[in-house]
């Protein structure tokens, strides 16, 4: 993993790389079951396929394929993409929003609980992502940002992050922006630990999730 010129060790990135694989090998292994039952269910609520792919832009830039499970309608991403066509304001613009009818019955409850996200564990076994980092972004926004803002991507995105934590889908895309500069200009390793736990309790208390 390249630290594109941050002050970062190579052993406290492999720390990190390292932390990223053993937890993302075991928790898949854990949650295999679940897993099982949440693609049936999926499946049996609506049409479509249980698994949702994506393109994300990641570390340095480089484009990848995320997955998650399904929670919205089969069309739900082109019109988020003519919803960002339009926009006029990236920074106060809100991905999620109450009461959005393009998402499905078992899609609410999946993402209340976060467990829409657990498909991008195979994401951070991978590489391209990592258990906590930046949020991965579309390249639809991407292609607006400023110099400033590309510094995001110096780091791999991650499942959970300082936005997860700190408002979820409550925050706007300039809000989110402003935690993911923060989280790598400030990275340590035990940051992450402190940032995993915190999503435990966000996760439990459903805070900014719809």
């Amino acid at each position: 993993m390249d630290n594109h010129g941050l002050n970062y060790s190579r052993w406290q990135l492999g720390a990190k790389r390292l932390l990223d694989i053993l937890a993302a090998g075991i928790l898949i292994i854990i949650i295999s079951p679940v897993w099982l039952l949440i693609v049936l269910w999926i499946r049996r609520d609506s049409p479509g396929p249980a698994i949702f792919k994506q393109t994300r832009v990641g570390l340095g830039g480089q484009p990848y394929t995320i997955y998650k499970f399904r929670t919205m309608v089969q069309n739900a991403e082109q019109i988020t993409k003519t919803k960002l066509e339009n926009v006029k304001d990236l920074d106060n613009f809100v991905f999620q929003e109450k009461g959005d009818s393009r998402i499905t019955r078992s899609g609410r409850f999946l993402r209340k609980t976060s467990l829409d996200e657990l498909p991008q564990l195979i994401n951070v076994l991978i590489g391209n992502m990592s258990l906590v980092g930046p949020r991965p972004e579309i390249p639809e926004i991407v292609k607006h940002y400023t110099l400033k803002q590309y510094k995001r991507l110096n780091m791999p995105p991650g499942i959970t992050g300082l936005a997860q934590v700190n408002g979820r889908g409550d925050l706007t895309l300039g809000e989110t922006m402003d935690y993911d500069l923060q989280y790598v200009r400030d990275w340590s390793l035990w940051r992450d630990i402190e940032i995993l736990w915190e999503t435990v309790v966000v996760v439990f208390t459903g805070k900014g999730a719809y």
